[in-house]
């Protein structure tokens, strides 16, 4: 990304220089930025005011009040603004102690236009990175949901946090938790909302590549690297240059291919199976595995060393059963998802197909649920997705308890009945056709019961009985 594709972004420049302060402003402006100037500190505040900077660029030593006093100044308002300090050879200390409240970065004096640009470039990336994740809370706030992830849990919401302090950074993460917990929809959350989300995101399951070939995928090979070989082809590392990399299962990668890993993790380099010539690459890498990894690195089935380049971020994702409060969430997004989808209209689940769903343990967990729904939607003709729309795995579940008519000894069999025909109602969300078959009578009969549970008076039209 470069500056000039964010020319809104409004740079202050404040430097008590005046030929300095100048060539700054326009050299700034060159790349894109809309910019105003200020003399010092004071006058730096009346300017924020009005001008509403983004970006200040801030002289450290400056008459009346210098760039700290600034820096100070505007976090005691609240202001989120991103401040650069300029810096003389002699002061840098005092450049240091500016970072530590809260300044971006500091360059030194005289300014070199390349670094300065570098850095306004980086810190375009990261404003764009902050809108979106300010966008993402939002969306948090009203959804239950953040990107494609959705949830509201503690459990989730504390996942979410670890993502925001992921993703601005080049730190590689790692990332646990049992099978369909969604391992890879928070690694594309994090590319997607680091600098470098317009490159490349390339995935490989490390499980599902025979031992031989992995090696090869990862790091590609040259002609005639090996029986087969007839064409030199990239590997993962070169196809996911400047982007990020996504290693699933890493515990099942072999102990002689994660040693080649870690070399790239630390040297940036790497060459191809065959190949004499090492290549710089720039990539991040998340990986995850559904074991718990420090188990993996105690069972030796992850090297220590690659375990703790990779562990910078980690990130456990709970399995389902341990948020349930989020079913409900997961369950109308896939609802409507596959609404879409297959071009139907079902409104809800029923009663009695929501109890099952919630007392069942998902040892599949969200992709369960994702393949649960989407087959529930296809089967269902009409408004909701009742039990029988539910596969058997589910239905028959030893976790789900189905309900039952207690009766007590003494019981007439007139309240057993009555019994039996308000749980079934209840479970049918009232649809009394449904309830009718479930009970193996006819609708008629089902009414007449009713009418004279009701007190009603046989004879009476069908509709009132029904309203």
């Amino acid at each position: 990304m470069t500056a000039t594709t964010s020319s809104g972004e409004r740079v202050l420049i404040v430097e008590d220089e005046p030929s300095t302060r100048l060539g700054l402003t326009e050299l700034v402006s060159t790349w894109g930025f809309t910019t105003e100037s200020a003399a010092d500190g004071q006058e730096a505040l009346q300017r924020i005011t009005s001008f509403r900077p983004s970006i200040v660029i801030s002289d450290l030593v400056m008459p009346r009040m210098g760039g700290l006093e600034l820096l100070r100044a505007l976090k005691e308002e609240g202001n989120a603004l991103t401040i650069v300090i300029l810096t003389a050879q002699g002061t840098v200390e005092t450049a240091v102690e500016a970072i530590k409240e809260g300044a971006y970065d500091y360059l030194t004096k005289p300014v070199e236009p390349q670094r300065l640009k570098i850095l306004l470039d980086k810190i375009v990336e990261r404003q764009d990175t902050l809108r979106e994740v300010k966008v993402l809370r939002k969306q948090l706030r009203e959804h239950g949901s953040f990107g494609k992830m959705i949830g509201n849990s503690a459990q989730m919401r504390k996942v979410y946090q670890t993502i925001e302090q992921a993703a601005p950074t080049q730190a590689s993460v790692l990332i646990w938790g049992e099978s369909g917990t969604g391992k890879e929809l928070v690694a594309q959350t994090i590319h997607q909302l680091s600098p470098r989300a317009q490159m490349p995101f390339v995935p490989i399951n490390c499980a599902a590549i025979p031992e031989t070939l992995l090696e090869s995928e990862i790091f590609g090979h040259e002609k005639g690297a090996f029986t087969g070989a007839s064409d030199r082809r990239e590997g993962c590392f070169e196809l996911a240059d400047r982007g990020t990399l996504f290693l699933d299962e890493i515990a099942e990668m072999t102990p002689a291919t994660q040693v080649k890993l870690l070399r790239v993790l630390q040297e940036r380099k790497f060459r191809r199976l065959g190949g004499r010539q090492e290549q710089s690459v720039d990539v991040r890498v998340i990986a995850a595995t559904n074991v718990n990894p420090a188990e993996a690195v105690k069972n030796g089935k992850l090297r220590e060393d690659l375990y703790y380049r990779l562990n910078v971020f980690a990130i456990e994702l709970p399995p389902l059963r341990h948020r349930k409060d989020d079913l409900s969430l997961l369950l109308q997004s896939f609802l409507a998802e596959f609404n879409e989808r297959n071009n139907k209209s079902v409104s809800a689940i029923d009663s009695g197909a929501m109890r099952i769903l919630e007392q069942y343990n998902w040892p599949g967990n969200v992709r369960e649920v994702r393949n649960v729904v989407e087959r529930a939607v296809i089967l269902a003709n009409g408004d909701f997705i009742e039990p029988k729309h539910l596969p058997p795995l589910v239905t028959e579940s030893p976790d789900v308890v189905k309900p039952v008519v207690e009766l007590e000894p003494g019981t007439t069999v007139e309240e057993a009945e009555r019994r039996l025909i308000l749980m079934t109602l209840e479970h049918t969300r009232d649809n009394k056709t449904r309830a009718a078959e479930i009970l193996g009578i006819s609708l008629k009969t089902l009414h007449n019961k009713l009418n004279k549970l009701r007190g009603r008076v046989p004879g009476k039209k069908q509709e009132e009985v029904a309203s």
